[in-house]
């Protein structure tokens, strides 16, 4: 999925484990990226019904008190905020009455609630489910749909409040 978005024009893509292999997050560099964009995704596979951890120290430390959030912290105030998430297991697997006993807008409310801390408006979220299982030719559809919906989002072409109606409860964002 990633090789498939990486060139794209007007299309920002920010490695973290590439441009932080020991965890030692530039905090004002990575402040002044985010001023610079209007909408921010997270990609990542979903690790134990959450982030992979060097996501969750970039959160810790990047949205600070009184930059991020706070009575004086309105950086981010106005923008957009979601989740592109891969899981191992099947999308039937994140229903309340599924193996994993909650949706997915359940697992992500920390997310939803960080986007509402700054002032951030939370999207629905792209989740592609099981993707252990899918073949070499669904990983080519994946990504193609997936390099279609960042072109999409970048053109402000995609309608997440219908896509989110139809997918209300794992919010799989890409029929749109």
């Amino acid at each position: 999925m990633i090789e498939g978005i990486g060139h794209i024009k007007g299309v920002t893509f920010h490695d973290l484990y590439k441009q932080y292999p020991r965890y030692d997050i530039d905090i004002k560099r990575e402040q002044k990226l985010l001023k610079k964009h209007q909408f921010i995704i997270f990609q990542h596979p979903f690790y134990w019904y959450s982030t992979p951890p060097l996501l969750k120290e970039w959160i810790d430390l990047v949205l600070e008190h009184g930059w991020a959030y706070g009575s004086t912290g309105s950086a981010l105030k106005g923008k957009k905020l979601m989740n592109i998430i891969t899981t191992g297991g099947q999308e039937t697997s994140y229903k309340t009455d599924g193996f994993n006993r909650f949706s997915m807008p359940q697992f992500l409310a920390p997310m939803d609630q960080t986007a509402h801390l700054c002032k951030m408006q939370y999207m629905p979220p792209y989740v592609i489910h099981g993707t252990h299982q899918l073949s070499d030719e669904e990983v080519k559809k994946e990504a193609e749909n997936y390099k279609i919906f960042i072109e999409k989002v970048r053109d402000e072409k995609f309608n997440f409040t219908t896509a989110k109606k139809k997918n209300s409860d794992n919010m799989n964002v890409p029929s749109d």
